[in-house]
């Protein structure tokens, strides 16, 4: 339990000491926060199938598991905060002080789930899951991109700077975070690289796994930018800049996602 705690810690400390996060925590309206921590609940599952806390064969102590990670994630998140002082004595059961809680307790459940991997070594018992398949590729390249994105989607500096980017820097980026997501997972020996290129060559791994990881770290930018209010009032072009914006980020987690998972 002590290496879920510091797992959770290591990867949500940025967040808790970030004040957008502390104001979107009171500002995102309350559905949406529903939203995200159910759609949140899931992911863990899948986490949990991969990195859990220990060896697990039924979707039961998956679900279990990913509940434990989600009560260190409010735990550690509640106590910091309280330190930190942005959480006052009254304000822990208040809808301010939840919503403070619940957006940061979401990247710290990560942080307990892959605690077991990142952390120390697991027993030679340890079952290793078949990852091969598309859906599985896809899924991990999800949570790698949701969870670098989430790191910056909160800040102000993604809208300033897509109101800074013209249209010629907005493709610009978009060829840049296509390319660095297909040299990083497919040229710089990272785990898993031997078996794609075995898969085909440059036009087939492009096709089949770079450009939907790319379209995967799309969906999850625009999806966090919906939750945090960023689209509300917005033009469409204003909306696909900022998505191209946090796509960059969102594409080198989703090519680096099995550096951790």
């Amino acid at each position: 339990m002590s290496r879920a705690f510091g797992g959770a810690l290591l990867f949500s400390f940025p967040l808790l000491m970030t004040m957008e996060m502390w104001s979107l925590g009171m500002a995102v309206e309350r559905w949406r926060l529903l939203v995200f921590l159910l759609l949140t609940l899931p992911m863990l599952i899948g986490l949990s199938y991969y990195a859990g806390f220990e060896p697990t064969f039924r979707l039961k102590d998956e679900v279990l598991d990913a509940l434990a990670a989600f009560g260190v994630g409010f735990l550690l998140a509640a106590v910091l905060l309280s330190v930190f002082g942005v959480l006052g004595r009254d304000d822990i059961l208040t809808q301010a002080g939840l919503g403070k809680i619940a957006l940061c307790a979401a990247p710290a459940a990560v942080g307990a789930l892959l605690a077991g991997k990142q952390l120390g070594e697991r027993g030679p018992g340890a079952r290793e899951k078949e990852r091969a398949g598309p859906l599985s590729e896809l899924f991990l390249m999800a949570v790698g991109a949701a969870f670098l994105a989430f790191n910056v989607a909160p800040t102000e500096e993604m809208v300033l700077i897509a109101y800074q980017m013209g249209p010629w820097a907005t493709l610009a980026l978009v060829a840049i975070s296509i390319l660095l997501l297909h040299v990083f997972v497919y040229q710089l020996g990272f785990p898993g690289e031997t078996r794609r290129r075995q898969a085909g060559d440059f036009r087939r791994t492009f096709v089949a796994f770079t450009c939907p990881g790319y379209g995967v770290a799309l969906v999850m930018s625009l999806y966090l930018l919906w939750t945090f209010g960023r689209t509300d009032g917005v033009a469409a072009h204003e909306i696909a800049t900022m998505t191209v914006v946090l796509g960059f980020p969102a594409a080198i987690g989703a090519a680096t996602a099995r550096l951790v998972v």
